[in-house]
């Protein structure tokens, strides 16, 4: 298998692009598919002050370095979620990450400054622990980002989690959510402005970059997520991309470049916007039915043909 570019080997086959990348030109194309995606939904501005939250896994940790070799101001922000090991390990590959490259970092503790980690918010709410887990970390981040005066919190949400997302609420006609997933958020209602530059790399791919580009992360998956519904979606999509290369972030893209406008006043202004948006589409006149023969007509079907 050689590289598209330079007919070297290359280490990466990406059907949906149909094109082969060795390491080198690896990263090149995934720093260019952020950079890509951050100028098509103005994202964020060369001058901006950028406050990542970083994981330790290998989505957050790729878009911290593909936004400093961009050139912008990065600030790295791990929160320790009090998932046992789990946690402790994530946050040694944040902290392994940072030093290496010589990063500010941030840390918020919840059980040390909140006094509740995960698993016993999860417990006294009655909330997933997922559940738990997103209210509490975006609580966090919109905290750090006012105080710290940061232009843009940027999270690590690739094109799986965010068709994945996109899949359950088309499912079950999330109007409201619908209206709010976009790679962009501006500020508003003393929130910060939250960007997601990965929504046009898969996890394949961004898994791909830190072992290229020499990116220790945590692999084991959250023992708390067993049995998220949105596991199940990236399933599904995965099939169908085995099947059709590019359907999954054709499914994305074309629902932020076409659709999410529809939604735009969510609950009921925005279904009656959809609603009419349809009825204006032209319909093919009617004929009428012959006057002189009234009798039915005798229905003859097609014989099917084997897929």
């Amino acid at each position: 298998m050689k590289c598209t570019v330079c007919k070297g080997s290359a280490v990466i086959d990406l059907p949906r692009h149909n094109a082969n990348f060795c390491g080198e030109h690896l990263l090149e194309f995934c720093r260019r598919q952020v950079e890509r995606a951050i100028d098509e939904f103005d994202m964020l501005c060369e001058t901006d002050q950028v406050l990542i939250a970083v994981s330790g896994g290998k989505d957050s940790l790729a878009l911290w370095d593909v936004l400093d070799h961009l050139g912008y101001r990065t600030h790295g922000l791990y929160v320790g979620l009090g998932i046992g090991d789990y946690s402790d390990t994530s946050g040694d590959f944040v902290r392994r990450f940072a030093s290496q490259r010589e990063g500010a970092l941030t840390e918020v503790d919840l059980l040390a400054e909140h006094g509740y980690d995960i698993p016993a918010a999860a417990a006294h709410t009655r909330r997933s622990p997922c559940s738990a887990c997103g209210l509490s970390k975006r609580h966090v981040f919109d905290r750090v980002a006012l105080q710290g005066g940061f232009d843009a919190l940027a999270t690590g949400h690739n094109l799986d989690d965010e068709a994945a997302v996109l899949l359950g609420n088309v499912l079950r006609w999330q109007i409201e959510y619908l209206e709010r997933q976009r790679p962009l958020l501006p500020a508003r209602n003393g929130l910060p402005r939250k960007v997601k530059p990965l929504v046009r790399l898969t996890e394949r791919e961004t898994a791909a970059y830190c072992i290229v580009a020499g990116i220790e992360y945590q692999v084991e998956e959250c023992p708390m997520a067993v049995g998220n519904r949105h596991l199940a979606y990236k399933e599904t999509l995965n099939d169908i991309e085995v099947r059709s290369p590019g359907s999954k972030a054709d499914f994305y893209l074309s629902f932020q470049r076409r659709a999410v406008g529809f939604f735009a006043d969510a609950g009921t202004r925005g279904v009656r916007r959809w609603s009419s948006a349809m009825v204006a589409v032209p319909r093919a006149p009617q004929r009428s039915a012959p006057s002189a023969d009234l009798s039915p007509t005798p229905v003859h079907q097609a014989p099917r043909h084997p897929r």
